[in-house]
């Protein structure tokens, strides 16, 4: 495995542990009405890459699942990433 992809690789799967660490701490913290992870943050680590296990998590843990900005914003982050990817490596045999 060329060395670009196995860096990638490293970087989504420490992306994808993050989001989902600060997932759950937010729910942990809401929990105990305590100061929470500003919605920006969560967003922006699913921006980052962590859009998956954060999208994931937050269906496993209930949270924000009633807020349209996670439950619609997240699957389009994804959606967008994947697209990327597509259009990267993919390039010349789009359809």
């Amino acid at each position: 495995m060329p060395s670009l992809y196995r860096i990638l690789l490293y970087y989504l799967l420490v992306i994808s542990v993050v989001a989902a660490v600060v997932t759950i701490s937010d729910k942990r913290r809401a929990r105990r009405h305590k100061w929470r992870i500003p919605e920006n943050t969560l967003l922006l680590l699913s921006a980052a890459g962590g859009s998956a296990a954060m999208y994931l998590t937050m269906l496993l843990i209930r949270h924000k699942t009633k807020k349209l900005k996670f439950m619609l914003g997240i699957p389009l982050i994804l959606l967008a990433q994947i697209t990327a990817v597509w259009l990267t490596f993919f390039q010349g045999n789009v359809l």
